[in-house]
């Protein structure tokens, strides 16, 4: 896993702890059946509430692809078993970019 994109997560988690956001949002990662991994990062009350993306995909083989999107609510990455770090690196990349379009 990339440390660059996950410090990323770890540092814009910590950012946005405030006693309420991580109860109630906060962060998911869990397993796919097919397999895979699926990300869910709650953007709402950080500064990429309202971001809205289409499915973005990159499929390399039936292993090794990814998918992800922003709801204006949620960023939902879905992922083959080997591209946990690059959906985590697509979280960083929507939220660096996205983030400071806002700004």
């Amino acid at each position: 896993m990339s440390d660059s994109a996950l410090d990323f997560l770890v540092s814009w988690f910590a950012t946005h702890c405030d006693g309420d956001w991580e109860h109630d949002l906060g962060i998911r990662i869990e397993t796919l059946d097919n397999p895979g991994w699926a990300l869910d990062i709650r953007i709402e009350d950080t500064e990429l509430q309202g971001v809205v993306t289409d499915w973005q995909r990159t499929e390399e083989s039936p292993d090794q692809w990814v998918h992800w999107r922003s709801t204006g609510v949620a960023f939902e990455a879905r992922c083959g078993p080997r591209d946990l770090s690059r959906a985590l690196a697509a979280f960083q990349s929507f939220a660096e970019r996205r983030g400071s379009d806002r700004l």
